[in-house]
């Protein structure tokens, strides 16, 4: 008995010491019994020690707990417990209870948490329910939230919870804003009836909406109503509105609206924009205009940004006059149109093509004393370089210099497109000089730069200048110059700057990142590309929507599409939802691999995450459809799309009309185009290059250059990609003319239809600028060159896309120094050949049987810093198959597959159908294997093929192999297949293999 008290005062006098130690306001006399302030406490100290003497233990205990409960002070309630625990008396659970309650109560959790822990979970004393709510409170003052939601889980088991204890919890959580859990303990404390305050639903709702849990956010507003019979607040119908606006409920956030006005509460201005502003996102511009009516119709006046909210709606429905209509209404309110009123006006125009609306909407905004934005220039100069009017983008560049506005580094990105490859830094020098003149108001030409110095160095030196006045705008200056860099693919250089200017005290901008994730990945280090993301997270900065449509894109482009589903699922994991642009670019890529009901897959799930499709997807499933040959799901989605208020535009039209023309359905194409007329829109020349093409292809010649003639009569401009296939369908067709003859042509009657619908705005007759007068080779080539030379004086820089178009005519017509001609001409015209114009060459070489050329081409592009992509090494593979080097392909498709490209499925076909006709069935087999792995099926002649030769050889682990994988595939074997199967097992005494044969085969 003795020893059990000692080591109870050794355990007291151990959390005693712990509280002296601290900063506790303790009496310097406080150890003393005689020093106790007042007579009641000398007197409640003196009973119980004759309690103790008399052996009441009992009534002792209860005695120092209600000393140690009405204790003025911490110090008080320590000198009672040290009083008892000298005489050898226990605490028992509810004098802790009282100790550890005062001192939460008073400030000091942490002394309480070490109380708790030494003497009662350490001892393995079990807690009564008065502890567990004292300790819920002192660890939601320590911030151990977890450790007091596990013990208030205990409480609500019990049904022992406190309403303090619940406060303490829940305030903890709103703080840490985990309203969900806040929630659901409230829903919990309401079941066991516990009355709460409005408080909790005031703070709940407002939180639960500010997080998007609006379906627990109502079932709080309706339990309000219901519990308490108080009417919702002003500001909680606000909450509640805003939060469904905010998610999209348009309909449950109007019949908000209308309850707020059964109260007797006004609407405001910003809550009927808010409500229009979600109903012109999701293009219901009639009911944007029924609440623009309502919201009149109640005496609330709309201001700019209303005005501006439903022009913008009307706007980007191609909605023009509409938009106009309330323009002209604002004006006669006495609103002003403001900078936002004009910038979403001129975007709009320059998206719709209505380049001159635009500019002189510019005008109009700079003649009423307001500054155009840098983004207004940026739209209007991208829209003069895609009409190719670059002597007018340059001088509204200049405009913009003049009117003192400050460039950015998306202009510049804008500009760079303008500009030959290799002008990158050029161009950065002279945008970072703007902004120093513009933006910091000193001249970069007063600065002490070396003519020695080069590029980089003088655009560092400015920026270092630039930093001395405005850090904002260096870092603008920054992320030119590092992604000028990264546009030139001088990445090393690029990494150099960034850590020398970040040294400098600049911070990278989100799309100086998204630059340089772009270079890494169009090198394929996609590795370092992640890692860079890695590291950018790790600065603060996030990345967005476009880092990770740079890296799925890269992918596309690759036809690597399992990598780019991998970064779709890492998007979706860290809660980002994937962008229209995002699905577009996927569904793009399976689109062009054939792989449609995949695409639709995707489309379906882009429709289920909640993302409305744009004009752009629809075109790119309309153009699936159409190049796949499944023209009736076309035309189904092209009213799908008007269904859903999306006007076509020509674009769309044109996508639907070509599909038609180019499967000979041109009487269908005629009744689109006709409607694409009684739309208002304008054939232009994206329609005319698309049927020019198609008819080039068909070897409808002459009807090709009826429609060229047409469209110079129209007076429609050639643009860069009408003479690119021009010189394609022409080169292509060098040598020919005979085959033709095979090619089924539209009938004569539709084509007339088409040429009549298009003849519809022809004005007088011009000279013919372009035809060919026959269709000998050399009449080809000197229409190839005649085009050319025309490309030179429209001011049109000669691109690549022209030159490979030259080149693979000459390659194709076996002209190979012909090929070479221009493919030294495009390097002195600046054009720098990529892959595609290597991949030409070697298929060249590779067609007249030069296969060592062919490697010499493959290696230089290595050389070039020009990496080969599928394609080439697929051409490659090919040629070595088709040349016999065998083992050299199979090196050549493994180096493949260790730089992350898949080999198509006819690469492995070549490979597979070579290694059977050399006999060589071990390597055949290892091809078959290897291309199941890639879920590729041999076509099934090789398969058929494969298996005769494995059982001739005696290779039956093989042959059985191959039969079985094959038939779980459900691909039988060919009748002929079977008998000489059976026939070559039956001499090889292989019976039982052929029995298996026959009776698997389905008869």
């Amino acid at each position: 008995m003795i020893k059990k008290r000692l080591l109870s005062c050794h355990l007291f006098f151990k959390t005693r010491r712990a509280i002296t130690t601290s900063t506790l306001p303790l009496d310097p006399s406080y150890a003393a019994v005689s020093s106790i302030c007042t007579d009641h406490k000398s007197f409640c100290l003196s009973l119980t020690e004759q309690l103790i003497e008399h052996g009441l233990l009992s009534s002792a205990q209860q005695l120092i707990q209600r000393i140690i409960s009405q204790s003025s002070s911490v110090s008080d309630a320590i000198t009672a417990v040290d009083f008892v625990t000298a005489r050898g008396l226990d605490l028992d659970l509810s004098t802790f209870g009282a100790l550890i309650k005062k001192l939460v109560r008073s400030g000091y959790p942490q002394l309480a948490y070490s109380l708790y822990s030494d003497n009662i979970i350490g001892r393995g004393i079990n807690p009564d329910p008065f502890i567990v709510n004292s300790m819920v409170i002192c660890l939601c003052k320590l911030g151990k939230l977890e450790e007091a939601s596990t013990l208030f889980d205990r409480l609500l088991m019990n049904n022992s919870s406190e309403k303090p204890a619940f406060n303490a919890l829940v305030r903890e959580l709103f703080a840490q804003e985990r309203f969900l859990d806040a929630f659901d303990y409230f829903v919990a404390m309401s079941d066991i009836g516990v009355n709460l305050g409005c408080w909790y639903f005031s703070g709940l709702i407002d939180g639960l909406c500010q997080k998007g849990n609006l379906e627990e956010a109502i079932q709080m507003f309706d339990l309000m109503r219901q519990r308490t019979g108080l009417s919702p607040t002003l500001h909680l119908y606000k909450s509640l509105f805003y939060g469904l606006c905010k998610q999209g409920w348009v309909l449950e956030a109007e019949f908000f609206i209308g309850e707020l006005e059964s109260q007797g509460f006004y609407v405001d201005r910003t809550m009927y924009t808010s409500l229009i502003k979600e109903y012109c996102k999701d293009r219901k511009m009639k009911m944007a205009m029924r609440i623009y009516l309502r919201m009149l119709k109640t005496g609330c006046e709309p201001d700019s940004y209303t005005y501006n909210t439903l022009i913008h709606g009307f706007v980007k429905m191609g909605l023009f006059d509409q938009g106009w209509v309330l323009y002209n209404q604002m004006m006669e309110k006495g609103l002003q149109p403001d900078v936002i009123t004009y910038h979403v006006m001129i975007s709009n125009y320059c998206r719709e093509g209505k380049v001159d609306c635009a500019a002189m909407l510019l005008n109009s905004m700079v003649s009423n004393n307001l500054a155009p934005s840098v983004h207004c220039y940026t739209f209007l100069i991208t829209s003069f370089y895609k009409e190719n009017r670059l002597m007018e983008a340059a001088e509204l560049y200049k405009s913009m210099l003049t009117g003192g506005i400050v460039p950015d580094h998306v202009l510049f990105f804008t500009l760079m497109k303008m500009y030959p490859k290799g002008y990158e830094l050029h161009l950065a020098l002279m945008i970072v000089e703007a902004i120093a003149v513009n933006g910091c108001g000193f001249d970069p030409l007063l600065l002490a730069v070396s003519a020695s110095e080069d590029l980089e160095q003088k655009i560092e030196l400015l920026i270092g200048n630039i930093k001395k006045t405005n850090l904002t705008l260096a870092n603008v200056a920054f992320t030119i110059l590092i992604s000028a860099l990264s546009e030139g693919r001088k990445l090393d250089t690029a990494l150099h700057f960034m850590d020398k200017l970040m040294n400098l005290g600049c911070m990278p901008l989100l799309f100086t990142y998204n630059s340089l994730v772009k270079c890494l990945s169009q090198e394929g280090l996609f590795e370092d590309a992640k890692s860079l993301v890695d590291l950018m997270q790790d600065q603060g900065i996030f990345p967005d929507q476009a880092t990770y449509l740079i890296m799925i894109n890269e992918h596309c482009k690759r036809g690597n599409l399992a990598s780019a589903f991998d970064i779709l699922d890492q998007m979706e994991d860290r809660g980002m939802k994937p962008g229209v642009a995002i699905y577009d670019c996927i569904i793009g890529s399976l689109c062009q691999q054939k792989r449609m009901f995949e695409a639709e897959d995707m489309f379906i799930r882009m429709l289920e995450s909640g993302e409305d499709p744009d004009e752009i997807v629809y075109m790119t499933m309309i153009n699936g459809y159409s190049k796949n040959g499944r023209l009736i799901e076309a035309r189904q989605l092209f009213e799908k799309m008007i269904e859903d208020a999306i006007r076509p535009t020509s674009h769309s039209y044109t996508a639907l009309i070509s599909g038609l023309v180019k499967k000979d359905m041109t009487d269908k194409g005629c009744m689109y185009l006709d409607r694409m007329l009684g739309d208002g829109l304008v054939p232009n020349a994206v329609l005319y290059t698309s049927l020019i093409n198609n008819f080039l292809r068909k070897g409808e010649f002459e009807f090709a250059f009826r429609l060229v003639d047409l469209m110079d009569r129209n007076q429609i401009e050639h643009d860069l990609i009408t003479y690119i296939a021009l010189v394609s369908g022409v080169c292509r067709n060098i040598t020919s003319r005979k085959r033709w003859c095979s090619i089924k042509r539209s009938s004569e009657r539709a084509r007339e239809m088409l040429f009549c619908l298009l003849h519809y705005r022809c004005l007088l007759p011009r000279e013919k600028k372009l035809r060919v007068s026959d269709s000998s080779p050399e009449a080809m080539k000197c229409f190839a060159l005649k085009v050319m030379q025309k490309v030179k004086e429209t001011r049109f820089m000669p691109n690549l896309y022209l030159y490979n178009g030259i080149i693979s005519g000459f390659c194709w017509a076996d002209r190979m120094q012909d090929a070479y001609d221009h493919f030294e001409l495009m390097q002195k015209e600046g054009v720098r050949p990529n892959q595609v114009t290597f991949t030409i060459l070697m298929g060249g070489h590779i067609k007249a049987g030069e296969i060592d050329h062919a490697i010499d081409l493959f290696n230089k592009m290595n050389a070039d810093e020009c990496t080969p992509d599928k394609i080439a090494y697929n051409t490659l593979i090919k040629g070595l198959c088709q040349a016999g080097r065998l083992l050299e392909a199979v090196s050549l498709l493994h180096a493949m597959r260790k730089r992350g490209l898949i080999p198509c499925k006819v690469t492995y076909e070549n490979l597979l159908a070579h290694f059977c006709a050399s006999y060589l069935c071990i390597p055949a087999f290892k091809i078959f294997e290897e291309m199941l792995a890639c879920n590729v099926v041999p076509r099934p002649y090789s398969y058929n093929w494969l298996l005769c030769i494995l059982c001739e050889q005696k290779k039956l682990r093989e042959a059985y192999i191959v039969f079985e994988t094959m038939i779980q595939r459900g691909k039988y074997p060919l009748k002929s297949t079977e008998r000489f199967l059976v026939e070559t097992l039956r001499k090889q005494g292989e019976c039982d293999f052929g029995f298996m044969i026959q009776d698997i085969i389905p008869v």
